[in-house]
């Protein structure tokens, strides 16, 4: 069984329904190893110095910028975790657009939002509005070190997760020559529009996924088994790695959440833009107060914090 990317939360509004990521997708590519054709010996790979050609160790490895050809500046793993965001396990919706406007360039990956044991009532709530609405969720979500735009959608009883490119990730069309202009400017007859017209709706069909096979994976798969046979030689591998089990979360009232989200209009389109250097300082004397005054008030045990756990698979 596939092990989660992470388990967190997916939070729209005040609601947060505890879910795990998971892969959306199978990577069915037939890989290879590169081997010696004088004794067949499999080919490693080393991390070489480029001028002395020494193997380097990768404790002494550090991650670097090229920002001019050959002048590199080096960058510190805390410098990579001070630029990603602090939330690394919610999938944090931000707002919700109709599903048609989203141009099909922008989806990149999928993945499935599972949710965890008793959060099912949130999970349907979401996904039952967003399929009667016909929106999607816009959403932002770290996956590793990394931030990515999302959208949240409804595929049958699953929610899906929807990594999205970014503007500056897609190539504008009209930076290729393209034949711009009407069908006449290019001597198209009304007869041959027509015919090309009669010959689509002769070819139309339903869209059936499974009626689509990678064919040359098959048959090279098919070349593959008979070269085992022949020689007799096979490996085999075993993974005993076992999923985790879920954490058991409390019943929600979604009614009132619902109704807090929608009194407050919660409403955020776009990334707040970062604090300036003063409202920082403003924030940072103002919390010993902050905490101070909660200690006062009351004298009940904190609250237990729910952590979620980040796992990679």
């Amino acid at each position: 069984m596939a092990r989660p990317i992470w388990t967190g939360t997916l939070s729209f509004g005040l609601l947060n329904v505890p879910v795990s990521l998971m892969s959306g997708e199978r990577r069915t590519d037939l890989h290879f190893r590169m081997l010696d054709s004088r004794d067949r010996k499999p080919v490693r790979y080393e991390r070489v110095n480029a001028e002395t050609g020494e193997e380097v160790p990768w404790k002494e490895i550090v991650k670097a910028y090229e920002y001019d050809k050959g002048s590199y500046v080096v960058l510190e793993e805390a410098d990579i975790k001070a630029a990603a965001p602090e939330s690394h396990e919610t999938v944090e919706v931000e707002t919700f657009i109709d599903a048609a406007d989203i141009d099909p360039r922008y989806y990149e990956k999928p993945y499935v939002l599972v949710p965890a044991k008793k959060a099912e009532k949130g999970y349907v709530l979401l996904r039952e509005t967003l399929r009667n609405s016909k929106r999607v969720g816009i959403a932002r979500v770290v996956i590793r070190t990394r931030e990515y735009l999302a959208a949240v959608l409804p595929q049958g009883d699953a929610l899906v997760l929807m990594l999205l490119r970014y503007p500056q990730e897609l190539v504008d069309p009209a930076d290729y020559p393209l034949p711009a202009g009407k069908a006449s400017d290019y001597r198209l007859s009304p007869k041959e529009l027509q015919m090309a017209e009669q010959l689509i709706d002769s070819m139309s069909g339903k869209w059936v996924p499974d009626d689509y096979k990678d064919e040359f994976r098959d048959r090279l798969q098919a070349i593959i088994r008979k070269r085992i046979k022949g020689k007799g030689n096979t490996t085999e591998f075993e993974d005993t790695d076992e999923p985790e089990e879920e954490a058991a979360t409390n019943v929600v009232d979604f009614m009132s959440l619902l109704k807090q989200s929608l009194d407050a209009k919660k409403r955020t389109p776009a990334r707040k833009p970062a604090a300036t250097p003063a409202k920082a300082a403003a924030k940072a004397a103002k919390a010993p107060a902050k905490k101070a005054a909660r200690k006062t008030a009351t004298k009940k045990a904190p609250a237990r914090k729910t952590t979620a756990r980040r796992k990679t698979g």
